[in-house]
């Protein structure tokens, strides 16, 4: 039989691009064919099994400031479905959400599992077909059609959908039709520093703080978390986004400079000045004058060999020179990189220059659509991975017949 619409991909996407498709033409045969024997595996894991399914930023002009590939390209389809209307969709499928301090959205049931049933529901309701553990060995594209060879069947199909995140197969794909892609390399991840002074502190977070890999104009500030390996935590994480290119040609062996208490280095001499001349019997732990953690403020007087039981009248204006430039230009020797495994995001894809974004499809191969992340596009923590899916998926679905 020859279908209307293939999908291969059964992530968020892939998912969301099928109902949608059903949704414009109900009576289109619409197939969808997963790898794994499983669907949603990354929202079955994203937030730690919360499913973080969007963010709370509704305008798309802000909401575009979020990624760091993909930015110019996706104002347009913001526009069209955004994380207002991902929120009106799943709610009118009984899912009620919450909304974290920082902007994060997740359903109220901290569960992803709300998620996944509420897609999955739906697909089947519209009657979409949905293949599991189906492995496409041959990818053929003729003059109106395309052939899918599994070692099972063979799949003919005048529309096809790629929605295959960052599977390299996928990539392989794309590029036997024509697209070029962008070297993919690791997102959104931590850094690993061997030699960190801190690691004792692991599980400590300091917010705000002021990042920078030196040498670059790489910068983002924001909360840190000290760990066992080095740091996390969203700055990082941030961090890591904007420049996982440049880090990736550096081996992830980089330069990495924190301030921790977002001050110029004079500002918080300053500071320090002040609290001698006018806290002269007070000992610096008892004027933790940055609200640093007590643990944190101890070490960074330990590592510059002051004495935290000596009174602020003791303590050299020298000695408040170099805890100044402690507290503002402290660096560290970054040694490699940790992924979370199922939940790591990849930068790179297929070009967006090569897809038009008003309707999903190929600018080179025509009835050739794509959806989520094998496009290059990576966004930072927070729930905008997701909607790039949700939003990509809908405007492929919508247009993909």
């Amino acid at each position: 039989m020859l279908y209307d619409l293939i999908i291969l991909g059964g992530g968020a996407a892939g998912i969301f691009a099928a109902i949608n498709a059903k949704l414009t033409h109900p009576t289109a045969n619409v197939l969808l064919l997963e790898k794994n024997a499983v669907l949603l595996t990354k929202v079955r894991i994203s937030g730690g099994g919360r499913c973080n399914v969007t963010h709370a930023c509704f305008e798309p002009k802000q909401l575009i400031k979020n990624y760091p590939r993909g930015e110019k390209e996706l104002l347009g389809p913001f526009h069209v479905f955004g994380p207002a209307d991902t929120i009106k969709w799943f709610e009118s499928k009984g899912v009620l959400f919450k909304t974290e301090a920082d902007g994060r959205i997740f359903p109220q049931t901290d569960q992803s599992e709300t998620i996944i049933q509420a897609l999955l529901q739906e697909a089947h309701g519209l009657a979409v077909l949905i293949k599991l553990t189906e492995h496409i060995e041959i990818l053929e594209n003729h003059a109106s059609y395309f052939t899918l060879r599994t070692k099972k069947e063979i799949y003919q199909t005048t529309n096809l959908l790629l929605a295959t995140g960052s599977s390299r197969q996928g990539y392989q794909w794309a590029e036997q039709l024509g697209h070029t892609i962008q070297k993919p390399v690791p997102s959104l991840f931590t850094f690993n520093v061997p030699a960190s002074s801190l690691k004792h502190l692991s599980g400590v977070s300091i917010h705000p703080v002021r990042l920078q890999i030196l040498g670059t104009k790489l910068f983002q500030e924001g909360p840190i978390l000290i760990t066992h390996f080095g740091f996390s935590g969203p700055a990082i994480l941030k961090l890591s986004a904007w420049g996982s290119k440049y880090l990736h040609e550096q081996n992830y062996q980089t330069r990495l400079m924190i301030n921790w208490v977002a001050l110029s280095k004079e500002e918080t001499f300053v500071k320090l000045q002040e609290a001698k001349t006018h806290f002269p019997h007070k000992t610096l732990l008892q004027k933790n004058l940055f609200d640093l953690p007590k643990n944190l403020w101890k070490t960074f007087l330990e590592i510059l060999g002051i004495s935290y039981k000596k009174r602020l009248i003791e303590i050299s204006l020298q000695q408040l020179k170099n805890l100044a430039q402690k507290l503002t230009g402290d660096r560290y020797q970054v040694e490699g990189k940790t992924t979370h495994k199922q939940e790591f995001v990849t930068c790179g894809g297929v070009t967006l220059k090569e897809v038009d974004f008003k309707t999903m499809q190929s600018k080179i191969c025509p009835r050739l659509f794509f959806a989520g992340e094998i496009l290059d596009i990576d966004g930072i923590t927070g729930g905008f991975n997701f909607q790039n899916a949700w939003t990509t998926g809908y405007i492929a679905g919508k247009s993909s017949l």
